[in-house]
């Protein structure tokens, strides 16, 4: 039996990979979780690691540290296995068992590792071909595996997508592998253990390749191909390890063959169109005549610039029925999965050969029929045309959607609501936070912005899914890193996309629009430097710093952040201010005209400004964590004065400010830029006033949304900022749900109160942006919040209000598990709280009360005198 005194540790983790396997870090850093009694404390740790040539262990190492310690060992080499486990020991002497072993696996480290090169079919000619789609070749190769086999991996990426088959049988289930990347300057490769496709004799490999990200059509306003290269290529290392530790190598090179097969062509914008019929069976087996098939070409690819992922890949992650499904004619379904969504439909058909089912999607339905308007230049159809004979289940490789309905034509026969599923897509990030109240809205508000992030975070953070767009833009994830790194563990994939961030940044530092930077028009190509968007590079690792513990990760793009306040210090005038140059101001605001989404009410200066001084005090911060001590003292400084310039230009006497809006003062509040504690008092209660006068609907864009309920609260206007959180007239947060809505749109009135959608070329149903407000559902709603990075302390701070009667929010914390639910009941304010090993806790009661918390699960109870009246 096992003693509840003695401490427990869970798996370890390394760096933040759910799985460790094919990574690119010689020496990851360890994390590690323990349960123990309340009070328990680690004073020491042990590390020990299990490899080819022994078992190694450290000594006692002393220190309370369990999130992302040193790799202590030896550095692990090019394709190295060990086991790793931990155990530790309290300052009551107390030890633990050993945790259960992880397993770690290297992928290739150095360029040096790659023999494999960048094959393409062989096109003798290369005429210069019209800006359409390719049709997606196959390639293959065929080689003799000896019987003696102890383990084979496969690394492998592409230009454009690719999906692998060895001996007629898939490997792997990522999804549009190897992902958008930076591809000029890094380009993502997968490790996959292979050893159980290979037997004894003649085998094959075989790949589809598809034009993806690398060579597809991309972006607005008809949009770019070709824009990374205009042809498709596989690198592919199999290495296949023997008993006796040989090494059999079969890598691309000229030997493979390159041929055609069924899919006619597929983008992810317009789909996928199939030909069963031209299916080449047996083509990934072995002794396939691939006599007609042609030679590849070898193509440029630096091996330098190959890397292993740091987050997992996309995954299918779920599984929808329809929840409706109507025939508008004979040879028509309309199908409704309940829910809007990021993925591809499977269909499961009969019928003669040559017979074409097409799958159209679409967001909303208008008059009962695809509303397709929002998708502006992306056609999102696919079509499959069937072999004939038994039921087909087919599903596009290369594309997915942005929808909730499907029309499906060419339907014959068959249970549609069998032979119909959605199938979700998205980057297979581990969840971590939850929230719950006892108003039925909000919790739905709630799961659609948990549904908007697991749309848009489809290998990177995009800003919608469905229409011809689909970028990283740099302002919507600055908005919402805190809450989705609340709501999923996202930093080893938002780790990767802030490195292209800063190779794409430019030579002055003008960080992008959107990353990876694509042309997009006069308005957005060349990029400006833009506040709110720019500031990404030194507020987004800020935020995945202080909810992951990860000071590397602050390290890694602390250039970029210096880089990105420096350009701006050049911009900015004698006093600070940065009052020149365009501006998306407060982008969205409901009052701006549709034709102009930036022609907001509040000064697009105030803001920039506002951002300048936010931006510099985190580069300050930051400098102090990294030990960079003058830039600490000259960035804080620079902070200083621009705060300065901010309260002179902007702040009237009084607390009041230039612009009379709920987003210049929610700004001035959030970013500390007010002169005293007076005008933060004034501030906060001229923003309440404002939010009242309006009825307490929305009046703030992408800017001032996420920011307008925190700064209610902290100013103590949290009556003011439910009454806001529960309007349900337009604009507001529920008034979406009036109408349906199972994600956060882009617009507050993406569709009309009289059901009709936004006549506006800009209106999309899946934006996470507006969503932020999630951040205060946790933080103030709930009362969950973080008082040192990683959740090491924890402060509990409910704010009933609302009519809420209850609330509850938990978050998988680089410590273990935090939770709170509060309850009100008759007179009294009862909260329960986990607050795991290894951090501290206290709540902060509406009182001013402060109740210091141990470790494990405690329920507290005061009487709140206000609850009668909620």
């Amino acid at each position: 039996m096992s003693d509840e005194r003695i401490p427990a540790v869970a798996v370890p983790t390394a760096e933040h990979h759910r799985e460790p396997f094919g990574i690119g870090e010689s020496s990851p850093r360890i994390s590690w979780k323990t349960t123990a009694p309340a009070g328990w404390t680690q004073q020491a740790y042990q590390i020990e690691a299990t490899r080819a040539d022994g078992t190694w262990r450290t000594g006692w190492l002393t220190s309370r540290d369990s999130v992302l310690v040193a790799w202590p060992l030896r550095p692990l080499a090019s394709r190295e296995a060990c086991e790793v486990r931990v155990r530790v020991r309290g300052t009551d002497q107390m030890t633990s068992g050993w945790s259960r072993p992880l397993r770690i696996e290297t992928g290739l480290l150095t360029p040096a590792d790659w023999t494999a090169r960048a094959v393409s079919p062989h096109e003798p000619h290369r005429p210069q071909r019209p800006d359409a789609e390719r049709r997606p070749p196959l390639l293959r190769k065929e080689f003799a595996v000896a019987a003696d086999v102890e383990r084979a991996r496969l690394y492998v990426t592409a230009h454009g997508l690719y999906e692998i088959e060895i001996n007629g049988r898939r490997v792997g289930d990522h999804a549009l592998a190897p992902g958008w990347t930076s591809y000029h300057h890094r380009l993502r490769y997968q490790t996959h253990d292979v050893t159980d496709h290979l037997r004894a004799g003649a085998n094959a490999i075989g790949a589809w390749l598809a034009d993806g990200w690398y060579r597809g059509r991309l972006g607005f306003g008809g949009g770019h191909t070709d824009l990374y290269g205009d042809r498709v290529a596989l690198i592919a290392q199999l290495e296949i390890v023997h008993r006796d530790g040989t090494v059999t190598v079969v890598g691309t090179d000229t030997s493979w063959r390159a041929g055609q097969g069924p899919v006619l062509s597929s983008g992810l914008l317009d789909g996928e169109t199939y030909d069963a019929r031209e299916e080449v069976p047996g083509w990934s087996g072995p002794g396939f005549d691939d006599g007609d098939w042609s030679p590849v070409d070898i193509v440029d690819r630096d091996p330098a610039t190959l890397v292993a992922p740091t987050g997992p890949p996309v995954r299918c992650t779920e599984e929808i029925a329809p929840v409706l499904v109507t025939a508008p004619d004979t040879d028509r379904l309309l199908v409704d999965f309940g829910q809007n969504l990021v993925g591809r439909v499977r269909v499961t058909v009969t019928g003669p050969a040559g017979h074409t089912v097409v799958i159209r999607h679409a967001e909303v339905l208008q008059d009962g029929e695809l509303c397709v308007r929002p998708l502006r230049d992306a056609a999102s159809t696919d079509r499959y045309t069937l072999r004939g004979g038994a039921p087909e289940t087919w599903e596009p490789r290369f594309t997915v959607h942005g929808f909730r309905y499907a029309e499906i034509t060419g339907w014959h026969g068959g249970d549609p609501y069998r032979d119909i599923v959605a199938r979700v897509h998205h980057t297979d990030m581990a969840r971590t936070g939850w929230f719950a109240c006892s108003d039925e809205q909000v919790n739905r508000l709630h799961e659609n912005i948990v549904w908007s992030l697991r749309g848009n975070f489809v290998d990177l953070p995009t800003d919608c899914p469905q229409r011809d767009e689909r970028l990283g833009w740099t302002g919507d994830i600055q908005v919402f890193a805190p809450t989705a790194a609340f709501l999923y563990d996202c930093h080893g994939m938002l780790a990767s996309w802030l490195r292209d961030v800063a190779v794409e940044q430019h030579d002055d530092g003008t960080v992008p629009w959107y990353v990876p930077e694509i042309p997009g028009g006069e308005q957005w190509t060349p990029a400006r430097p833009g506040a709110g968007w720019g500031d990404v590079v030194a507020l987004t690792p800020w935020d995945l710093y202080r909810s992951s513990g990860d000071t590397a990760l602050l390290a890694a793009q602390y250039e970029s952040a210096r880089r990105w306040v420096d350009l701006i210090t050049g911009l900015a005038d004698e006093s600070g201010l940065w009052n020149r140059g365009y501006q998306l101001g407060d982008w969205l605001d409901p009052f701006a005209p549709p034709e102009d989404p930036s022609a907001g009410r509040t000064d697009r200066h105030l803001i920039a400004t506002a951002y300048y001084a936010w931006s510099l005090r985190h580069v300050a911060w930051t400098a102090e964590v990294l030990g960079r001590e003058d830039d600490r003292d000259r960035y804080g400084e620079l902070a200083r004065r621009v705060r300065q310039a901010f309260a002179d230009a902007y702040v009237l006497p009084g607390g009041l400010m230039t612009s009379d809006t709920q987003t210049a003062y929610a700004v001035a509040l959030q970013f500390d830029l007010l002169p005293d504690a007076a005008s933060r008092v004034a501030a906060g209660q001229r923003l309440a006033e404002l939010v009242a006068a309006g009825g307490h609907t929305i009046q703030t864009g992408f800017i001032g949304t996420p920011l307008v309920a925190p700064a209610l609260s902290t100013t103590q206007h949290d009556d003011t900022a439910y009454a806001l959180l529960l309007q349900q007239e337009c604009p507001s947060w529920l008034y979406a749900l009036k109408h349906d809505a199972t994600t956060i749109w882009e617009r507050w009135d993406s569709m009309l109160p009289d059901g009709t959608v936004n006549p506006g070329e800009m209106t999309s149903f899946n934006h996470y942006a507006l969503g932020a407000v999630a951040q205060w559902l946790h933080s103030t709603v709930a009362g969950l919040a973080m008082d040192a990075p990683g959740y090491r302390d924890i402060v509990f701070r409910p704010r009933p209000g609302g009519g809420l009667t209850w609330a509850s929010a938990d978050h998988e914390s680089p410590y273990g598990r935090v939770a709170i639910r509060w309850e009100l009941q008759e007179a009294n304010l009862t909260v329960e709280t986990t607050v795991p090993t290894g951090a501290t806790g206290r709540i902060e009661w509406p009182d001013g009360g402060v109740s210091t918390l141990p470790t494990g699960t405690t329920t507290t109870r005061r009487p709140y005198p206000g609850s009668g009246s909620h």
